[in-house]
């Protein structure tokens, strides 16, 4: 009879995975931040998102938020294992931080998806980012739109430049704050040293993982996924530009989900590794970006049609703006619907 021969990377094999490592993970991540931290310094920092050569800082600012998603996102996720006080100190910073880096591009990207829109709906050709910093003798000219359209694009490229340019500054000075330098010394402790409780080396991280996958099916399953199943959802436009500025009342429990798949996603990387990322997983975490932020470009559009004393073609390009928005929600909806009912169907 033939020997049989173990395959050692057969993970039926492998015992449970362990504090050790969620500890290695954290150290990891912690690095991460602190090598995007350097780079981040050595560059200046002080570009803004728009400006020409400013890819190294921007760059360094998105790392820089990766690796605080992923140790916060852990700190949920394990919080048992960790040392309480030191966990629940860290984890509303590290909220602060995520957002606060985060505010620039999320202005700056909304700007972008807002102006494509409109160009796209008035058939005119949409600059690109470079041409709107130093427009060529060929750029395409906003008069190639409608009046409404061109006020309306103007309207959007104030508002939303300003308030990019205040969330650059709200980075700037929160990076050399007090407060940034305790999370950043927090972290750089966490490089070297992972408060684990004396349980955790020897405890299965797996029963947490799938806790943090039943709270993302859960959540899903409740989602109106019939609903989203059509190809048009009239409820959607109902509350649009009304004169409640709250956000939109179909959109929360979609944003929960996201979170929640994040936290899923980020678990496995604890028990897996980042390389056995689930392709399906990713792309109905895409889906669901999609969905987020064409649900903020539409309330912006939104918002710029309250602006007090605009002309009433200037409203009804920002209100089908609004419109067009609430359908590439609806379409973000579909396309998640259509990726979670395979991945359901294989979990």
């Amino acid at each position: 009879m033939a020997q049989q021969h173990l395959d050692p990377t057969d993970p039926s094999l492998a015992g449970p995975v362990t504090g050790d490592a969620l500890a290695g993970y954290l150290r990891a991540q912690a690095t991460e931040f602190l090598r995007a931290l350097r780079q981040h310094r050595e560059s200046g920092g002080t570009a803004t998102a728009g400006a020409v050569g400013a890819e190294e800082p921007v760059d360094a600012a998105r790392a820089l938020r990766r690796s605080v998603r992923r140790i916060s996102a852990s700190l949920h996720t394990f919080r048992p294992l960790l040392d309480a006080d030191w966990s629940e100190s860290l984890r509303p910073e590290l909220a602060w931080l995520s957002g606060t880096l985060g505010m620039e591009h999320a202005y700056e990207s909304r700007l972008e998806r807002l102006l494509l829109a409109l160009h796209r709906l008035s058939g005119a050709v949409f600059p690109t980012q470079a041409d709107r910093v130093t427009p060529p003798p060929s750029a395409p000219d906003r008069g190639n739109l409608t009046v409404g359209a061109a006020k309306a694009g103007a309207l959007l490229d104030r508002q939303l430049t300003l308030a990019r340019t205040r969330a650059h500054s709200t980075a700037l000075q929160a990076l050399g704050s007090s407060r940034f330098h305790a999370v950043a010394d927090s972290i750089a402790v966490l490089a070297s040293e992972v408060p684990l409780t004396q349980k955790a080396t020897t405890t299965d991280l797996l029963p947490y993982a799938t806790a943090a996958q039943d709270r993302l099916q859960d959540a899903a399953t409740a989602l109106p996924l019939v609903t989203a199943g059509h190809p048009y959802n009239a409820e959607a436009l109902i509350h649009g530009l009304s004169p409640d500025p709250s956000p939109h009342p179909q959109d929360a429990p979609w944003h929960q989900v996201r979170l929640l798949l994040r936290l899923h996603r980020y678990a496995q990387e604890v028990l897996e590794g980042a390389a056995c990322a689930d392709v399906r997983l990713l792309t109905a975490g895409q889906a669901l970006d999609r969905h987020r932020d064409a649900s903020e470009a539409a309330a912006a559009a939104a918002s710029a049609a309250r602006t007090p004393r605009i002309a009433p073609a200037t409203a009804y390009a920002l209100g089908v703006l609004h419109a067009d928005q609430r359908h590439e929600v609806e379409a973000a909806r579909f396309a998640f619907q259509q990726c979670w009912q395979k991945e359901t169907v294989r979990m």
